[in-house]
């Protein structure tokens, strides 16, 4: 059953009724019969009602807005008061003829009619008796028509079946009201209290929560017991819905409040993020589609895509896997799929570029410019996977943005220097809080596109700790036929990594996992010879640090001289970070003076350079005399570049024992022992005497005891100064070794050539014995680095001894 309220005419429909416009009528059993009395006119005005019907008896109020109704209902509100009241067919109609009503309706009578403020005419109307339209007489300004009476048959007043049904009704429409919330509990004292059973089988059906076509069909039963029965089983009808959606709402009771309450919480927060000027979650949603519609990722993404969104749609945004799921989706949309710079390919431009920027490093400009015209040629070519491999401070990282300018491509860094968590470059799961993607996906997030230059930096600095080994995460990163699918944790998708264009940098190979070390493209970045530095000091470092300190470029002048004064007094290193802080110490030395007013020599002289940077440092990798045996220079490698070394042995009264001090590795005292054993085994072919081995003691030193030292290419060094102290032979002066020895006294090839070449020149020597098989890596040298230096290339420890030593004595030589 539903409530009946005041509604409109045009708009017929009791749901709309508020509660103040509630209308119960009662009728007795004396007004039942005088209403059967009366006769009934032979022609009627007919106003026909949109959706709703009028059963005999019931009284309603309507809302009349059409022009016709309202001249209907105020003419006849004048005379007699009666009305013929029929349903339309079509509630949309606004003009209905005799084909758009039903034909059986009910005369009623106007009890009231009130002007409404805006404009509005209500009217109440009371339901008399059944009629049929006969025939339609005018239709203008209202329609009238010529109607007979529909007789009603009735049961017996003793029919116990009827009262049984009778019953039945009242008993239902209680139980109804009672079940119903949107029926208000008044009704239940109207129902009881109905004495006629036509009346409350017609208030009932008139008050039935069902179409007006089934009203209607009610409304034209003929027989009393007929529409009782038929009213009962749409009765019946409503309390099983009213029952089942009861039952219903017992069992989710509980869980509709917390709904309700997270709703309205909701409903509050979406409220303030408006005011505050924020964004909607159904906003934020719709706003991912639009960017996703410009996105060029592959079905297979797109279809992830959605499916991920469809489940953050589901989500209650106060739970943390929200802002997690809503992280991923951005994540999405915010990476380069398939969005890829055009690359530049004059290959004279990316030249200049690299010329521009760095000095020298020919060999990985040489790279560079083979891998543009190869990509000139075939346009989908893999990206090189480079490895840039020297001392510090070189320019190996500086290198990678002159690459992704000559290339006309983004540029990104990512530092690898103690990284020892696996997440860092795969990511973490979404199945934890605060989960995010790798480093590597970041940073082609930040890139912007797909086919960076990338640059891995300290590549060698890798750790492995108990959260994974992220070398062996790298493995997949960094080979050609695995990162065109690099799967990210966080990601759940494979990222194309192919196209970018990683470079490494790296101050040794040795810390490197042998299997990522084979994914790369090692290119060895040497040091700077003096001449370099200089150069490089000239053209970039001293108009960088006048432009950091806010100096104009004629406000000081150094000279070439003078770099090198710098560069050889107070720096000792391959690269140029040292020289660089030097020199930012002379430009602020000129920018006190010129902030105090105080003159100044603009060209920089000596006497200046000692006055800011104090006296010169560096001096002690300068070539020593000859003047006492058994001192030899040996050449060495470090991870800053090349170095000299002096080897120095004694010998004392003992008895034969060799002791060897310097902080030397295991394998420089090897090379110690295999020297040592050498000598005794060809003691006459080289005039020793083999009763010293017994009565003398020999002791090995390499100074600067604190720095570490090891590696084999001391062999021949030893072996040299251990003969030049047995035979008291002066060492050739200006002269540099480096190279390992055999118990056979053959010479074995070393690494490290290049640096170990630079420190020479540094330290003025003239003349380096080396094993004929490095002949080669002199070879791949520039000519300029070799100017001023001699090579000897030697193949067994003879050759050594006879370009090595003199036959002239040292002054004041022991006689053993």
């Amino acid at each position: 059953m539903s409530n009946s309220k005041l509604t409109s005419l045009d708009k017929m429909s009791f749901q709309d009724l508020s509660e103040d416009a509630e209308f119960i009528p009662l009728m007795s059993a004396e007004d039942e019969d005088a209403m059967h009395k009366e006769e009934l006119p032979e022609i009627l005005p007919i106003l026909p009602l949109r959706n709703t019907v009028l059963f005999p008896g019931v009284v309603i109020p309507i809302t009349a807005g059409r022009d016709k109704s309202i001249k209907l209902i105020n003419e006849t509100n004048k005379g007699n008061k009666v009305i013929g009241v029929v349903s339309q067919k079509d509630e949309n109609e606004e003009e209905p003829g005799i084909g758009d009503i039903n034909t059986i309706g009910t005369v009623a009578q106007i009890l009231r009619v009130l002007k409404m403020p805006d404009g509005n005419t209500t009217v109440i109307i009371q339901g008399k008796k059944r009629f049929k339209v006969a025939e339609v007489i005018t239709t203008d300004p209202y329609m009238t028509a010529t109607i007979r009476e529909v007789a009603e048959a009735r049961p017996e007043k003793e029919s116990e079946e009827f009262k049984a049904i009778i019953d039945s009704i009242k008993e239902m429409a209680l139980q109804i009201i009672k079940q119903s919330p949107n029926i208000p509990s008044e009704a239940a004292f109207a129902i009881k209290n109905i004495k006629s059973s036509s009346f409350l089988i017609n208030f009932v059906s008139s008050n039935l929560n069902i179409e007006v076509e089934e009203k209607q069909t009610l409304l034209e039963i003929n027989n009393l017991k007929d529409r009782a029965l038929e009213t009962l089983r749409y009765m019946n009808v409503e309390i099983q819905k009213l029952s089942l959606r009861n039952d219903i709402h017992s069992k989710v009771q509980s869980d509709i409040n917390q709904q309700q309450r997270e709703y309205f919480l909701q409903q509050q927060m979406k409220t303030i993020q408006e005011e505050l000027g924020g964004s909607s979650m159904e906003e934020e949603i719709e706003e991912m589609r639009k960017r996703a519609k410009t996105k060029k990722w592959s079905k297979e993404v797109e279809k992830h895509f959605q499916k991920e969104l469809s489940k953050m749609q589901r989500m209650n945004p106060q739970v943390a896997e929200f802002s997690i799921q809503r992280n991923y989706l951005d994540l999405l949309l915010d990476l380069p799929w398939n969005k890829y710079s055009k690359d530049k390919f004059d290959l004279k431009r990316a030249r200049k570029i690299l010329d521009r920027d760095h000095y020298g490093l020919d060999d990985v400009k040489k790279r560079i410019i083979e891998y543009l015209a190869v990509l000139k040629l075939r346009n989908d070519m893999k990206s090189p996977i480079l490895c840039l491999y020297g001392p510090p401070g070189v320019g190996k990282t500086s290198l990678g943005k002159s690459i992704a300018e000559a290339l006309g491509r983004k540029y990104v860094r990512m530092s690898l220097g103690g990284l020892r968590d696996e997440a860092e470059i795969r990511g973490h799961r979404k199945t934890y809080i605060g989960a995010m993607p790798g480093r590597i996906i970041q940073s082609i997030k930040k890139a912007e596109t797909s086919n960076p230059v990338f640059v891995l930096d300290e590549i060698d600095k890798i750790s492995a700790s108990n959260q994974g080994d992220p070398s062996s995460a790298m493995l997949e990163v960094l080979d050609p036929e695995q990162n065109n699918s690099f799967y990210d944790n966080f990601l759940e998708l494979g990222y194309d990594l192919s196209k970018v264009m990683f470079i490494a940098t790296s101050n040794s190979l040795s810390t490197i996992q042998p299997a990522l070390r084979d994914r790369m493209e090692i290119i060895n970045v040497t040091g700077y010879t003096v001449e370099e530095k200089v150069e490089i000091a000239k053209r970039h470092l001293l108009p960088k640090q006048l432009k950091e300190h806010g100096m104009e470029s004629d406000a000081l002048k150094i000279a070439k001289p003078q770099l090198e004064k710098i560069v050889e007094g107070y720096t000792r290193e391959s690269g140029v970070r040292g020289l660089e802080k030097q020199i930012a110490k002379m430009v602020r030395y000129a920018a006190m003076k010129i902030a105090m007013e105080e003159a100044y020599e603009v060209k920089i002289t000596n006497e200046v350079i000692i006055e800011v940077l104090g006296a010169p440092r560096m001096e002690r990798d300068k070539y020593e005399n000859n003047d006492v045996a058994g001192v030899v220079t040996g050449l060495a490698w470090t991870r800053v570049g090349g170095d000299i070394l002096f080897i120095e042995s004694a010998l004392s009264k003992g008895k034969g024992t060799l002791n060897m001090t310097g902080n030397l590795g295991k394998v420089m005292k090897e090379s110690a022992t295999i020297a040592l054993e050498y000598i005794k085994s060809n003691a006459e072919q080289l005039g020793i005497n083999p009763d010293i081995f017994e009565n003398y003691n020999v002791h090995i030193h390499v100074p600067e005891g604190a720095t570490p030292k090891d590696g084999p290419s001391a062999g021949i060094t030893m072996l040299t100064s251990l003969v030049s102290l047995f035979t008291q032979r002066k060492v050739k002066k200006s002269i540099a070794m480096t190279g390992e020895i055999t118990l056979r006294g053959k010479v074995l090839p070393v690494g490290g050539i290049k640096e170990k070449i630079l420190a020479a020149k540094r330290a003025r020597i003239k003349e380096i014995l080396l094993c004929e098989e490095n002949k080669k890596d002199i070879d791949e040298i520039k000519p300029e680095y070799l100017k001023g230096l001699t090579f000897h290339y030697v193949k067994d420890m003879s050759d050594v001894l006879n370009l090595a030593l003199t036959k002239e004595k040292v002054k004041n030589a022991k006689k053993l």
